[in-house]
Parts: C-alpha cells; structure tokens; sequence
C-alpha cells in the first residue's frame, strides 16, 4: 500500500463525507446520487482488499498481516451498513450517519498506511 492509494481513498471518502453532510444540512433523504457515489467508493476499497492481500503475499516487509486484512475487511464493510442504516433512518441523520462512517474510512485509510508501513517508520 502507497501513500498514493491511501490518500486517493481518503479524499474520495471525505468528497462523499461532504456530499452526505450537504444532504445532512439540507434535510434531504438518502437518494440515488449519494448511493451512486458510496457505490463507487465501496468499488475502490473492494479493490483494495484484492490488491492490499496480493501486496501482502508479496512483500517481505514486517507487517502485522492478521491486522492489515482485518482492518481492509472492515473498511470494505462500512459502506453497506452505512447505506442500510441511512436508508432505514427517515430522518436527516440518516444522510448524517454516512457521513460519520465516510469520515472513518478516511481515517481508516491512514491507519492502513501506517500498518503497511511497519513499526520502523
């Protein structure tokens, strides 16, 4: 994982952070544009998954393996339970609760970088 791939996730995490807090601050439900830009993102960090577990069998860094596939498995399901649970709450927190998990992909992110990384950074 390169710092390149980290922060490309992350700024595309907090794009849509800020997009679900324009919903949040206008009152709007959960819509399709908000789900078609989750569903992007979500489609980024299944392809991180693959290529952080390839980069993992391959390399002969000192990375704590069991914690950088469960953190890349959990950053792959925040987006789900984000998009059911915005879409449950009829209310303008449900727009808000995406924007807390889009928020903590991004910090996600860096922590992924910084297990990638090793502790000798």
């Amino acid at each position: 994982m390169t710092e390149t791939v980290a922060y490309t996730v992350a700024i595309g995490a907090l794009l849509v952070a800020v997009f679900a807090a324009i919903h949040t601050a206008r009152n709007q439900l959960f819509g399709n544009p908000l789900f078609y830009a989750i569903s992007v993102l979500e489609i980024v960090l299944v392809m991180l998954l693959i290529g952080g577990c390839i980069a993992l069998a391959k390399t002969s860094r000192d990375v704590d393996g069991v914690l950088f596939v469960s953190y890349l498995v959990i950053v792959v399901f925040i987006p789900p339970a984000a998009v059911s649970w915005g879409i449950a709450e009829k209310s303008r927190w449900g727009t808000g609760v995406v924007v807390v998990a889009m928020l903590s992909i991004a910090v996600l992110s860096f922590r992924l970088l910084g297990i990638w990384q090793g502790p000798n950074v």
